[in-house]
């Protein structure tokens, strides 16, 4: 299990080895070193903790930070009207939680053609090394840790489960393909395409509803799959606000009590869910280190040109995860709620 104190460890040996939120000014005189964040949009909790670390460590090192954000999530075009400002601003470096992992990905070229320094946060970019580095939480780990406590908790149930997929978007970003295909795994689900959802032949998959990571998305979405199947007894979500709108929906048709609700993030608020009981189970993630540590890469690579590297084994440097039940099963190493609201968001 990774600790916080582990994961402020490889915080530092990183820094050893190595509509839109705001617009850029001018371009940036030789002394300053700007970083640019751009996350998918304002309202998601996870987003605004990756601010406050990218805040934190920006002021520590005495960076700038100009910060920016889509309307919604799957706003292309406000994320490349990001970049390209940064761009005109001079901008040592990007640091991208991308909407559409593949459109952004020819603006991204554009940036680091600029001599800009371009790490993906959380999303890795389709291919994964159209960015000079990712720092993500194993996003399909995330999902594994969630489908296999939910197979274990349900046991011989499990074979007969009806189970509703409440994911991001319909392009299928990487991330919501890695964490719904983990969960298909860790299920005993068979992957039909290993680069999309949607294809298995699983009789227990009631269906796939797109929430866009809301709540609002989550509660219309989990209606729609009690229209297709009221027997619903598994529920999949892709985050904790789109897990909140889907209970809403399973309250409002006197099941709430009936369905094993999975999740991934880790915030507080969905912590506390799983708390309360409204989540069985989440996956919980580090976006503050996310952040923190792609602002001390940009601060490293403007001084020596150093990049940061990956985690032995991967394309991407792993930032942890920990599953978070207040039911634990054998053989899926887990914390209880009471520890997870002393780590939610680190």
């Amino acid at each position: 299990m990774v600790s916080i104190d582990v994961l402020a460890r490889r915080s530092a040996l990183l820094a050893s080895a190595l509509g839109l939120a705001m617009l850029g000014g001018g371009p940036a005189s030789a002394e300053e070193v700007i970083v640019g964040l751009i996350t998918k949009t304002n309202n998601n909790p996870f987003f605004v903790k990756m601010k406050e670390g990218a805040d934190a460590k920006a002021k520590e090192l005495g960076v700038e930070l100009r910060s920016f954000a889509g309307k919604y999530d799957g706003d292309n075009e406000g994320q490349v009207a990001a970049i390209e400002s940064l761009i005109s601003a001079g901008a040592k470096g990007i640091l991208i939680t991308p909407s559409d992992t593949k459109a952004i990905v020819p603006t991204i070229k554009k940036a680091r053609d600029a001599g800009i320094l371009v790490i993906a946060l959380d999303t890795p970019l389709d291919p994964i090394d159209a960015a000079d580095a990712t720092m993500a939480t194993d996003n399909f780990k995330a999902g594994l840790l969630i489908g296999e406590w939910a197979q274990k908790t349900l046991g011989a149930k499990a074979k007969d489960a009806k189970v509703a997929f409440l994911d991001a978007l319909e392009q299928q970003p990487t991330t919501d393909m890695l964490r719904d295909q983990g969960f298909m795994k860790g299920f005993g689900i068979d992957v039909m395409d290993p680069k999309r959802y949607g294809e298995e032949t699983d009789p227990r998959i009631v269906g796939h509803q797109w929430g866009k990571g809301a709540e609002e998305g989550g509660r219309t979405g989990m209606e729609n799959l009690l229209q297709k199947d009221p027997d619903v007894s598994v529920v999949y979500t892709i985050n904790e606000p789109t897990a909140a709108g889907a209970y809403e929906a399973l309250k409002a048709a006197g099941k709430e009590g009936d369905v094993l609700m999975t999740s991934v993030d880790g915030g507080c608020p969905g912590v506390k869910d799983v708390q309360a009981g409204v989540i069985g189970a989440t996956s919980m993630q580090f976006p503050l280190l996310m952040a923190s540590m792609g602002v001390e890469a940009v601060a490293e690579y403007a001084k020596s040109g150093k990049k940061p590297q990956p985690t032995p084994g991967l394309q991407f440097y792993d930032t942890g995860v920990a599953l978070i039940t207040d039911k634990p099963v054998d053989g899926v190493p887990s914390i209880t709620s009471k520890e997870g609201l002393t780590k939610c968001w680190g």
